[in-house]
């Protein structure tokens, strides 16, 4: 049986969340502690994302937010320890990384690195026909950026990926 919205998701009345289907799946980023208003000012300068909803708790803390950039969803919220919401660099490093396409990847990771990133892998031509470099921005997460250049056809993303193979 398929619940009504509400009861699937019951605080979808208090907020402009979207929920684009029921099996949709979205990022949930924690913060450093206090860190996630400058993570969500940070992502909407550098990103161009917008800010869909913010749940501030009683303590200060951003206790969930929401953003899009393009038409995905992200989630995010301040570090609670207590429910085990804990930001990369309590675990030594991000264990995860988001895939991001832009429109001009060069410029994005030249204002990304501008605003406190850095930089992981330059960006350069892939042989699987995209534009890419990789940052680690100030909060800790690492987000691979690339602009898609070229359709590879399977035959030869195969001989591309061995002849890079044979070179490295």
């Amino acid at each position: 049986m398929r619940l009504p919205p509400a009861a699937r998701y019951p605080y979808a009345e208090l907020t402009t969340s979207f929920i684009a289907a029921d099996n949709a799946s979205y990022p949930c980023r924690s913060a450093d502690p206090g860190g996630a208003a400058r993570a969500l000012d940070y992502y909407k300068r550098v990103f161009g994302a917008t800010e869909r909803m913010r749940m501030p708790g009683p303590d200060g803390k951003i206790g969930h937010a929401e953003i899009s950039i393009g038409d995905s969803m992200i989630m995010l919220a301040d570090e609670h320890p207590e429910m085990g919401a804990r930001s990369p660099r309590a675990f030594g490093g991000a264990a995860v990384s988001i895939m991001l396409y832009v429109n001009d990847v060069d410029a994005t990771v030249k204002a990304a690195v501008a605003e406190g990133a850095k930089l992981l892998q330059p960006v350069q031509d892939k042989f699987y026909g995209d534009r890419m470099g990789t940052i680690e921005d100030p909060f800790g997460h690492h987000w691979h950026i690339g602009t898609h250049k070229e359709d590879v056809p399977p035959d030869e993303l195969k001989r591309r990926s061995a002849a890079l193979a044979k070179s490295g």
